[in-house]
This record gives structure tokens, C-alpha cells and sequence, in this order.
């Protein structure tokens, strides 16, 4: 399975775990290639709008362009929903706010480490622990 087959199945992986805790998710497909800024998910539960980029990797590193952010945050900005960095480390995801973000100068770095330390599992994404 190539890359983008991955990337595009933990994404769908996590809308069904979405719609399974009564959150609406829908997956935006082509984010990241088309003039206007989107991000790959985007879920709500009508208390909360969230909208993640979503990355998954079997590496202990995985690095996001500084224009991936930039236009996570303009579209969470006008949409009016939280900004949020999904990474699928093997078969666990941790969700991380923008803040939590190690930068590298050219890009952004989140590592299997940082991700424990500061990300949220999904039940705590959704504000059940």
C-alpha cells in the first residue's frame, strides 16, 4: 500500500471512530492540493468544531510544512473551529495543538516522544477523560 493509500485510510479510520462518539466528522478529500486552505478533518459535536491534519507514519518522527500549519490555522480561524495535529504513530493516534509543535526552522517536527508527553489521546480530544 503506497503512502497516500495509508494516509488516506488512518484519516477514514478516524471519522468512524468519530461517528462512533456521536461527533459528525467528514473527511475533506484533496486538502492540501487545492487553491483554498482546508484541513483533513473536520468534526464537531455541536458544542466544539475541531479541524485536523492528519499524519500517520511508522517512523518515530513525523514533520509537517510550515505552510501545512499556516493554512490549518487560516481555515480554523474562519471557520471558527479549533486547530489540531493528528499523528498516527503505528497504530495510536495523539492529537497536539498548534502550540505544542516543535519547529526546525523550515518545518515542524512532532516525534513519538513529544507526542506522549504533550498530545491528547482521542478520548481526551473529545473531552471524556
Amino acid at each position: 500500500m503506497n503512502a497516500k493509500a495509508k494516509g488516506t485510510n488512518a484519516e477514514r479510520d478516524l471519522i468512524h471512530q468519530f461517528w462512533s462518539n456521536d461527533w459528525a466528522a467528514v473527511r475533506i478529500a484533496g486538502s492540501g492540493s487545492m487553491k483554498y486552505p482546508s484541513p483533513d478533518i473536520l468534526a464537531s459535536n455541536n458544542r466544539r468544531k475541531v479541524g485536523i491534519e492528519c499524519k500517520s507514519t511508522k517512523n518515530q518522527y513525523q514533520y509537517l510544512t510550515k505552510e501545512e500549519i499556516e493554512n490549518l490555522k487560516k481555515f480554523c480561524s474562519l471557520f471558527g473551529a479549533e486547530p489540531w495535529v493528528g499523528v498516527k504513530f503505528k497504530s495510536f493516534w495523539y492529537f497536539l495543538s498548534l502550540d505544542s509543535l516543535k519547529e526546525t526552522g523550515k518545518n515542524f517536527v512532532v516525534s513519538q516522544e513529544l507526542a506522549k508527553q504533550k498530545g491528547l489521546t482521542f478520548n481526551e480530544l473529545l473531552g471524556f477523560i
